[in-house]
């Protein structure tokens, strides 16, 4: 049975403007994939297409730029990201076992959201703060030094 075409999506002013301002720049695509993530949090299916429409790229290109770059998100994060570094550092001082109990105490996986909506996990490459190892964020703000003990009192200040 064939697939019909989404509807396409009105976009916002703010993006509008942004492409308008970009369409005609090199690394547009990137440019204007970053401002629709940092506006809906995520790339919506439907208005990849729009976008696909008001460059004239094709959505094949569209997607494989978003699937290339570990960065955007084909579906709507929680309310809250968790991101839990594994640079080597990290990984040495136990970022591993900080996934393990994010799981246990959230009930879902990395890359994943929790059934209420409320959080996503996602495991990083690296934070950039190897003094602080192991290192978690939650919605950009540092956690240094984390113990799995304390993860329950820290998730209590997101809840």
């Amino acid at each position: 049975m064939p697939q019909s075409m989404p509807v396409l999506t009105e976009l916002t002013p703010e993006l509008r403007n942004f492409i308008k301002e970009w369409k005609d720049k090199p690394g547009n695509l990137i440019m204007i994939l970053h401002k629709v993530q940092e506006i809906y949090k995520f790339i919506p299916r439907d208005v990849a297409f729009t976008v696909s429409k008001e460059l004239n790229v094709p959505l094949a290109k569209i997607y494989g730029v978003m699937t290339f770059y570990h960065y955007f998100k084909l579906e709507k994060p929680g309310e809250h990201i968790i991101s839990v570094c594994m640079g080597t550092a990290c990984y040495l001082k136990g970022g591993e076992d900080l996934i393990k109990e994010l799981e246990v105490r959230l009930g879902t996986g990395v890359n994943s959201t929790t059934e209420d909506g409320k959080f996503t996990i996602e495991a990083v490459r690296c934070v950039g703060c190897c003094g602080l190892a192991p290192v978690m964020t939650i919605d950009g703000e540092v956690y240094g030094g984390v113990k799995c003990a304390q993860i329950p009192e820290i998730l209590e200040k997101y809840s």
